[in-house]
């Protein structure tokens, strides 16, 4: 199952820069992850700042 962002994401960009299939971009007011390019590797939790991003 793909990571998701929370409504708790600030949009600081550090989930895109670590993800290693550039699944996440950001979207109209928060970054988003693409369900179907995500490898669930959880690179983008670790490196979150707020917590935002959950399996």
């Amino acid at each position: 199952m793909a990571y998701k962002i929370t409504d708790e994401c600030i949009s600081c960009g550090a989930c895109s820069a670590e993800c290693p299939v550039e699944a996440i971009s950001e979207g109209a007011s928060q970054y988003e992850i693409d369900a179907d390019a995500c490898i669930d590797c959880g690179s983008c939790a670790a490196t979150c700042p707020t917590g935002a991003i959950i399996a």
